[in-house]
């Protein structure tokens, strides 16, 4: 650090005016460049603003997927801000490259302390760059289904079916199976329905086929299955799988599973519980 000698020269000669006069200068130098400091902050931060609003909407006419949108624009406001702290501590006089350094070795402390933000932040942009996933999508990662409502730079949040909030580290759900059930804009519904062994089988066919034909939600491509597929101990299985839109599923499948008991109540089709039959044998002593 330099010694300013007309400082040193003013305090030998004991010489008032020119050290009032000393430290008028230098506190009005340092003011100033505190509300220089303070200025650029504040200049920077509204800046700051005004890009990452601008970056925004330029994304949003692109049509870019909100995920890429929330992850870049949190990525650009820390990165200028970091910019922005910096060029206001220079303005103070105060040497940034050192400021750095011990930043950096600072960071380095910290990053060993917390490794897990840091696989989270790994796994965030993991998710931005490979999209498993994109908000709106309903997805089951990590033990937890519901829908992808924000994904930030260290977490995902999710809502559930039940509207209840649940924020997932971007680590848990990288390193599970990730079942993404909005990925595609078809599903197929899968059911088995059981009759009896006594039942007419083509009769059982042809009022599945109905049922399933009167559905305007079913899609003509790819063509639904109607089969046997098991004989089981107590009942004759069929599978009942129909393609719907995804966003259909779950109302298709509740409204064809009610249909179904109703028609075959109607028709006298016979929907068997298990059931075993108990033979006894009179045993005589002799």
């Amino acid at each position: 650090m330099a010694i300013d000698t007309a400082a040193i020269d003013a305090v030998k000669n004991l010489d008032a005016d020119a050290v009032i006069g000393f430290l008028q200068t230098k506190g009005l130098a340092f003011g100033l460049d505190i509300i220089s400091a303070l200025v650029i902050f504040i200049v920077g931060r509204i800046i700051i603003r005004f890009v990452v609003s601008a970056l925004r909407n330029a994304m949003q006419r692109g049509e870019v997927d909100k995920t890429l949108e929330t992850f870049v624009c949190n990525v650009v406001r820390i990165g200028l801000l970091v910019v922005v702290i910096l060029a206001a501590i220079a303005q103070l006089g105060i040497e940034t490259t050192s400021l750095i350094a011990i930043f950096g070795a600072a960071g380095l402390a910290v990053g060993l302390a917390l490794q897990g933000s840091l696989s989270n932040f790994a796994a965030g942009v993991l998710i931005v760059m490979f999209r498993p996933y994109r908000i709106g999508d309903f997805i089951e990662a990590a033990g937890i289904a519901g829908t992808v409502e924000l994904v930030q730079i260290l977490t995902t949040s999710l809502k559930t079916p039940d509207n209840k909030k649940i924020i997932v580290p971007n680590s848990q759900i990288m390193d599970s199976v990730i079942t993404n059930y909005s990925a595609n804009d078809k599903r197929r519904v899968d059911m088995v329905v059981g009759v009896g062994y006594g039942d007419d089988l083509d009769k059982v066919k042809k009022t599945l086929q109905e049922l399933v034909g009167a559905d305007e939600r079913v899609l003509a491509e790819p063509p639904y299955t109607i089969a046997v597929s098991e004989l089981a101990e107590s009942s004759v299985n069929l599978i009942v799988r129909p393609w719907v839109a995804t966003a259909d599923y779950w109302a298709v499948k509740w409204d064809l599973t009610e249909a179904i008991k109703k028609r075959f109540d109607h028709d006298g089709i016979s929907i068997p519980f298990p059931q075993r039959d108990v033979h006894v044998h009179n045993v005589t002593n002799t």
